[in-house]
C-alpha cells in the first residue's frame, strides 16, 4: 500500500508494551509483531510466521539469560528473535534472517517508524519536549476505525463537527475559528466553542465536565500527517492532548491519543481516570460518525472554519512537497 511514503508513524507508546508480551500493530497494509524484552528492547517482526503464516502476535515471548527475548509461533513454537532468526528442529544452529525486521526509531517511550522508507520529513520534536516537562497519565481513544486515512485525517482536522458529532457531549453551541496558522507541515488553530451548562446526569456520568468553562478555548497544533495536539489550561492543570494517526490499510485507520498534565493543584491528580475517559468518549464518537459516511459523496456544501481540512487535503496531494501557499 503506497500512502504518504516517506512519513513518520508514531506506533506508540512504551507503556502499551507488557514485558515479553507480544503485540499486534499494522501499517500501510502490513501487519507486524510489536514486543519488549526484559532488557526494555523493542523488536518488530512482519506478523506472519514463515513457516505456514501463523500469527506471531498469537504466540508467546521466550526470555533468554540475558534479558533478551525471542517471539514463539503459536502454531508450531518456532522462535524468531529480534532479527527475524530462528533454529530449526534438530539444528543447534540459527538460520539466516527469515522475516525482515521493521525498523524502528524509539525515542524515550515514543515508537516510531518510517515503515521501511527513506524518510522525506522528519520526527517532531514536540513529543520529547513534553515528556520532558508533563507526567504521562495513560493511553486512551486506541481504535482501529474502519476508514481510509485521508477521511480520518479531514474529520480530525475538521473544527465544525464539533457542534454536531460532540454536541451532546460538551453542549457546544457553535465554533468560531479565530486564527489559524500555516507552516506547511506544522499549523496551528485557535477557536473558541461556546457551550451551554452540563446537565446533572450528564455531570454524574463524568466529572471532568465541572472543570469545563462557558466558552472553550482551544489551541490545537497539528504536524502532517501524523500528530495533533490540544493545548488546554485550566486553574487545576495544563494538559497535552496528544492525538497520533496511523494508516493501518486501505480501509482502515487508526488513532490514538497519549495525555500528559501538569497539575496546577492536588485536585488535579484526582481528576486523570476521567479525563482518560473523557477524551476515550470523543474517540468512540469520532469512531462511530467515520462509520457511518458515504465517503463517495461529491461535497456540494462548504462551510466556514474548514481551513483545516484544507490544509490536509493540499499536504496529501502535494506530498513530500508543500505547494505555494
Amino acid at each position: 500500500m503506497k500512502i504518504l511514503q516517506g512519513a513518520p508513524w508514531l506506533l506508540g507508546h512504551r507503556s502499551m508494551l507488557k514485558p515479553n508480551k507480544p503485540v499486534k500493530v499494522s501499517l500501510c497494509g502490513n501487519d507486524y509483531v510489536l514486543w519488549q524484552d526484559s532488557t526494555k528492547k523493542i523488536n518488530c517482526l512482519p506478523n506472519a510466521c514463515p513457516h505456514m503464516g501463523a500469527m506471531l502476535s498469537e504466540g508467546w515471548c521466550v526470555t533468554k539469560p540475558d534479558g533478551s527475548s525471542t517471539v514463539a509461533c503459536p502454531f508450531h513454537a518456532l522462535e524468531f528473535d529480534g532479527t527475524g532468526c530462528t533454529v530449526l528442529p534438530g539444528s543447534n544452529k540459527p538460520t539466516k534472517s527469515l522475516i525482515k525486521p521493521l525498523e524502528l526509531i524509539v525515542q524515550g517511550d515514543f515508537i516510531w517508524s518510517y515503515g521501511g522508507c527513506e524518510p522525506k520529513i522528519p520526527i517532531p520534536k514536540i513529543m520529547n519536549e513534553i515528556a520532558a516537562e508533563y507526567e504521562f497519565i495513560g493511553l486512551t481513544g486506541d481504535r482501529s476505525i474502519k476508514t481510509d486515512f485521508l477521511n480520518l485525517l479531514l474529520n480530525m482536522h475538521d473544527y465544525n463537527h464539533q457542534n454536531g458529532t460532540h454536541r451532546q457531549l460538551f453542549e457546544i453551541e457553535e465554533v468560531q475559528l479565530k486564527q489559524f496558522i500555516d507552516n506547511g507541515f506544522h499549523s496551528h488553530a485557535y477557536i473558541a466553542q461556546p457551550r451551554t451548562k452540563p446537565k446533572l446526569r450528564d455531570i454524574l456520568k463524568n466529572p471532568a465536565l465541572v472543570l469545563l468553562p462557558k466558552v472553550l478555548e482551544a489551541h490545537l497544533e497539528n504536524y502532517f500527517p501524523c500528530l495533533g495536539i490540544m493545548h488546554g489550561e485550566s486553574s487545576l492543570f495544563s494538559l497535552k492532548e496528544c492525538h497520533f494517526y496511523i494508516p493501518e490499510s486501505a480501509e482502515r485507520s487508526r488513532v490514538g491519543v497519549l495525555m500528559f498534565m501538569k497539575a496546577h493543584s492536588p485536585l488535579a491528580h484526582l481528576l486523570k481516570k476521567n479525563l482518560l475517559r473523557l477524551i476515550d468518549i470523543v474517540i468512540e464518537q469520532d469512531a462511530d460518525i467515520l462509520g457511518k459516511l458515504y465517503t463517495n459523496t461529491v461535497q456540494h456544501i462548504k462551510l466556514n472554519n474548514e481551513v483545516g481540512m484544507d490544509w490536509v487535503r493540499r499536504n496529501f496531494d502535494n506530498f513530500p512537497m508543500v505547494s505555494d501557499q
